[in-house]
């Protein structure tokens, strides 16, 4: 189970549904994409009557399987913004600031206490030859306006001490850190507080276009609506087309004990950012109120996007990852992990939320956060929602809106690319070659690596 579910605080599931209704707008699914739509919704206009259905429990997708780091990006990072809607930059850059001030507002606002820590995310690089590329990313935030420092290895050292650290890009503002699972039940108890018929354990089994409406058909009951955000993610719901545009790439996790007060002085990080590193197969890390260190990566692909691998169930899989905490950290070689897990991330083409309409309209469906959905996910939200109940939002003018990722390759090409590309990463920062040769032209097709 994730560090951040095995908690006493979880509230108990709702009732699941158990006889037909309607509603002026159905939320389908119960992540972070979900909430916030429902919430927004209400905020807009609160005699909307919502009802939001969650196939399990609120949290216990994605949402709350991530790391829990934090910026404004709702592009999979500033390089990728560039590369993807070069033309719109300025505009999503103020999209994202604005997103995350919001994102505060509402905590504040409501009085959800997530472990929220504004302590920033750090870029580090790995190797020496890994600092030139940061350095251009670094010079592409001053760029955009970012309140951005540059540390060199010694610099580095005294925020955070490794080995294998030789210089970093720290963004100082607007970025940080949030317990996922705290985050999504604060949503949860926002969204009941503002009257949304909120059902768990309510599986959608079939959607089908009514003309006027839309029938969703659950295991107990049936719905009629004329509107439906979906916010399913990598669940099969029965559009194909969503799966040809949205992939379940799976990522792991580990979880140490508390470190004690020596340990955290070893490795310092007096100042708690998030961090990400430049390792092909990269790794993230932060910590947790209680200083546990949360330390992901390790992606990988399933065919078909099994959402339950039985690999994920085995020690064996997380040894890679805990070798890559031990080479990173080998200070804290005293340290266990207390949890392990995987979970889906929705990967798309380009790398970014995409809100795409179908049954003509009375259906919108975002996803393809690519990692980035925890901050990411308010803005999917409204964009979906504008589009749904056709408000003239800033953003439906733009490429982010009006344009959809390509298609993905389907099964068994998916698979086999998957399993060629991941196997690349695991050895292109030492061996080059050929996987650095594959990774490069995986990038030339507009993929996010």
């Amino acid at each position: 189970m994730p560090y951040w579910l095995d908690s006493p605080d979880a509230p108990p599931p709702t009732e699941p549904l158990r006889q037909n209704t309607r509603a002026d707008l159905l939320v389908v699914g119960g992540g972070f994409t979900g909430l916030w739509a429902a919430i927004q919704a209400k905020e807009q206009n609160p005699n909307l009557d919502v009802v939001l259905i969650e196939a399990g429990r609120v949290g216990h997708g994605a949402s709350g399987r991530a790391g829990g780091i934090i910026s404004t990006s709702i592009m999979h990072g500033l390089p990728n913004a560039v590369r993807v809607f070069p033309q719109d930059i300025e505009q999503l850059e103020a999209f994202g600031r604005d997103n995350l001030d919001g994102f505060e507002a509402t905590l504040v606002r409501y009085g959800i206490d997530a472990d929220i820590e504004w302590s920033g995310e750090m870029t580090v690089a790995v190797d020496d030859a890994h600092l030139a590329a940061l350095r251009d990313d670094y010079e592409l935030h001053r760029r955009y306006g970012h309140q951005v420092e540059w540390l060199d290895r010694a610099q580095l050292a005294e925020q955070i001490r490794s080995p294998l650290f030789a210089g970093a890009l720290w963004s100082r503002e607007r970025s940080g850190t949030v317990h996922p699972a705290k985050l999504a039940w604060g949503l949860r108890r926002v969204a009941l507080q503002l009257g949304v018929r909120l059902h768990e354990m309510t599986p959608l089994m079939r959607l089908r276009d009514r003309g006027a409406t839309v029938e969703v058909t659950t295991p107990g009951g049936r719905i009629v609506t004329p509107r439906v955000l979906l916010g399913s993610g990598t669940a099969h719901i029965g559009v194909r087309d969503i799966q040809r545009r949205v992939a379940a790439v799976r990522d792991h996790v580990l979880a140490t004990e508390p470190l004690s007060a020596d340990q955290m002085a070893r490795i310092g990080w007096a100042q708690r950012q998030g961090i990400y590193d430049t390792r092909t197969q990269l790794n993230y890390f932060r910590l947790t109120r209680d200083n546990r260190i949360i330390f992901g990566g390790l992606v990988s692909y399933h065919y078909n996007g099994d959402p339950n691998p039985p690999e994920d169930a085995q020690i064996a899989t997380y040894h890679r990852l805990a070798q890559a905490f031990y080479r990173t950290f080998p200070q804290l070689h005293d340290v266990q992990f207390s949890h392990a897990w995987g979970g889906p991330i929705d990967y798309c083409s380009r790398g970014s939320v995409f809100a795409k309409p179908y049954l003509g309209g009375k259906a919108v469906f975002v996803a393809g956060y690519t990692g980035f959905g925890i901050g990411a996910s308010r803005f999917g939200a409204r964009m979906g929602l504008n589009m749904l109940l056709d408000h003239p939002g800033p953003e439906r003018q733009l490429d982010i809106a009006c344009l959809s990722p390509t298609w993905i390759p389907p099964e068994p090409l998916r698979w086999l690319g998957a399993r060629i590309t991941f196997h690349a990463f695991d050895g292109a920062d030492a061996e080059g070659g050929w996987k650095r040769a594959w990774i490069q032209a995986i990038k030339a097709l507009g993929f996010p690596m």
